[in-house]
């Protein structure tokens, strides 16, 4: 029998309209507070971006890595209408994830 997990993938931001990374994940709360604790060396971590504007979820992983190559040809122009299409603000989604 095959595993039928969520998987997502998420766009974080150093500020509104700051540097954008992308990525795919099996836990969102997890991964973004790895990143906000800049526990994951690399892009992230050089660049203090930990404010996640997006995300999706996707019942298989393939869908989600798919979206997430699509999303990393994507201009930047793109990228900055579909975060503000659902979030005008640019606000950190994170607390909506885990509620403290």
């Amino acid at each position: 029998m095959r595993h039928l997990g969520k998987y997502y993938i998420y766009i974080l931001a150093s500020k509104r309209n700051g540097t954008l990374y992308i990525g795919v994940t099996n836990d969102l709360v997890r991964i973004i507070y790895e990143h906000k604790q800049k526990l994951i060396d690399g892009f992230t971590k050089k660049y203090n971006v930990h404010q996640l504007v997006h995300y999706e979820e996707y019942g298989n992983i393939r869908d989600a890595i798919t979206r997430e190559k699509q999303l990393k040809k994507w201009n930047r122009q793109w990228k900055l209408k579909l975060i503000e299409s659902e979030n005008p603000l640019g606000r950190d989604l994170y607390s909506e994830l885990n509620p403290i």
